[in-house]
């Protein structure tokens, strides 16, 4: 019997914990719960920014799940963002050190060839790690764009996008169009490097 794959997952931080009131990881069991679906067995990633360690964590183990929620400091994309953009931007409880973190385990992840599956905040970071940009509100910096946010309908189809045809993820698919429940309001704007989008608001071109 093959031997189930290890995931490391990078959890958030909470600033206040249920024991003892201070710095807390934080992680929805719903991620845990789908890679145990998948056959893995889930590893929470250390809760530190030193890079041996971190490329330890990712040398022993098979993959890593970048997972959603806070927001990423505009610092290490936009510094001239206007004031009422950039008040619309929360902070990391920890003064930024998931961001930190998060970009040493990408880049080991990379340099070590190991899979990686960046969800939501996750993909934002991954294309911010290469050079790429990111919309830091999508409500003030993209006019007329469909609603993205509001957890109040987190797990409920809010808008359909279209596969693009021959990727990857068309094949894990199945189908040429998919609902999505899109729960953010900062996206990425144009795919860095060799990255290519591979689903697109339903209806546009996607050859």
């Amino acid at each position: 019997m093959a031997r189930p794959p290890l995931i490391l997952i990078s959890p958030g931080i909470e600033k206040r914990g249920f024991e003892f009131g201070d710095l807390s990881v934080s992680l929805s069991v719903r991620y845990e719960n789908a890679v145990l679906a998948a056959g893995g067995i889930p590893l929470l990633a250390p809760v530190t920014t030193d890079r041996a360690l971190l490329a330890e964590a990712v040398r022993r183990t098979d993959g890593l799940l970048l997972t959603g929620g806070d927001d990423i400091d505009p610092g290490l994309y936009d510094n001239t963002l206007p004031r009422e953009v950039r008040e619309t931007v929360g902070q990391t409880p920890d003064g930024g050190a998931r961001d930190e973190r998060e970009l040493l385990l990408i880049r080991e992840i990379f340099q070590q060839r190991k899979p990686l599956l960046a969800i939501c905040r996750g993909h934002q970071l991954l294309n911010l790690a290469f050079g790429g940009g990111l919309v830091a509100d999508i409500r003030q910096q993209v006019p007329g764009a469909v609603k993205h946010w509001g957890m109040d309908q987190a797990f409920h189809f809010k808008h359909d996008v279209t596969v693009k045809p021959g990727s990857l993820f068309a094949k894990i698919c199945g189908r040429k169009i998919i609902g999505v429940n899109s729960t953010h309001h900062q996206a990425v704007t144009e795919p860095a490097g060799k990255f290519v989008a591979t689903n697109f608001p339903a209806g546009s071109v996607t050859a």
